[in-house]
């Protein structure tokens, strides 16, 4: 990926970063860390990878995503939004009873979204779901997938992580999250998932580790994902928590704390600041 792609795609993740924060701050409610971890993959995946129209969001041949980890929905939100599926000012009523933008991902109401997450480990299990329809029904669409790293301390993700490998679902990428915190702390210290490489390449599939803020790392990631026949990748992501927000950054207590006044113009002005320097260099 040339410099100025990478550099593009940084200006939008940050601006993804901003809306899904908006949208949290006004709700007073939501989960900023994980949003902010994952807004880098989603835009990665959404203006370079999948196959997607946001005029036509049920597309039949498109690529799908599902975010297993639902409760991250304002930065998918966002990144839809940026992506064109409905208007950035959608986003901003986040849980508001008058809205279609529910605090985890609806597929009934909301353009763009194709699977209703929330209970953790059900939406990695239902894209494999969808990878072995689109190879039952002789289809080239490709079903990407995020989950967190607590969410590995769900037994259905394991099952997930046999059923793809035995149906050979090379069409089937995952991205875990890992940035090591979750709503209780430290995962190790919760329900230690480590050696999470291992424990999928036990499993049978294709692993890749990458540094999620990478979007070099992540391109070399997926492209190898496309290359690797016969078997699911799995791409473990190193990741921060709250990225690109200082106070936020690696701080188990932003899982699921909207920000007040003064956090959150702190955190918009970052954000400001990092797309300003971003854009200096184009």
């Amino acid at each position: 990926m040339d410099k100025k792609r990478a550099t593009e795609l940084a200006i939008i993740a940050n601006r993804v970063r901003k809306h899904a924060l908006t949208g949290i701050y006004n709700a007073q409610s939501g989960h900023p860390g994980g949003s902010l971890s994952v807004a880098d993959v989603l835009t990665y995946l959404y203006f370079d990878v999948m196959n997607i129209d946001p005029k036509n969001p049920k597309m039949a041949d498109r690529d799908r995503f599902v975010l297993s980890k639902g409760h991250t929905a304002p930065a998918l939100y966002a990144t839809l939004a940026e992506r064109g599926f409905f208007p950035v000012e959608d986003v901003y009523t986040l849980r508001k009873c008058d809205s279609y933008m529910q605090g985890h991902p609806d597929m009934k109401h909301i353009p763009g979204v194709d699977m209703s997450t929330g209970s953790l480990g059900q939406g990695v299990s239902v894209a494999g779901g969808m990878a072995l329809s689109a190879k039952l029904d002789n289809k080239d669409y490709r079903v990407y997938s995020v989950l967190g790293d607590g969410e590995l301390e769900e037994g259905q993700v394991w099952e997930q992580a046999m059923f793809a490998p035995h149906y050979k679902l090379d069409n089937f990428t995952i991205f875990v999250d890992f940035n090591g915190l979750q709503i209780d702390g430290d995962v190790t210290k919760v329900m230690n998932p480590t050696p999470i490489d291992k424990k999928f390449e036990a499993f049978g599939w294709n692993v890749i580790t990458c540094n999620a803020h990478d979007f070099n790392e992540l391109e070399a990631a997926v492209n190898a994902a496309k290359a690797c026949k016969g078997k699911p990748t799995a791409v473990i992501m190193n990741s921060v928590k709250g990225k690109n927000v200082s106070f936020m950054e690696n701080e188990a207590g932003w899982h699921g704390a909207a920000p007040k006044e003064e956090q959150f113009n702190q955190a918009i002005a970052e954000l400001d600041a990092k797309i300003a320097e971003l854009e200096a260099t184009l």
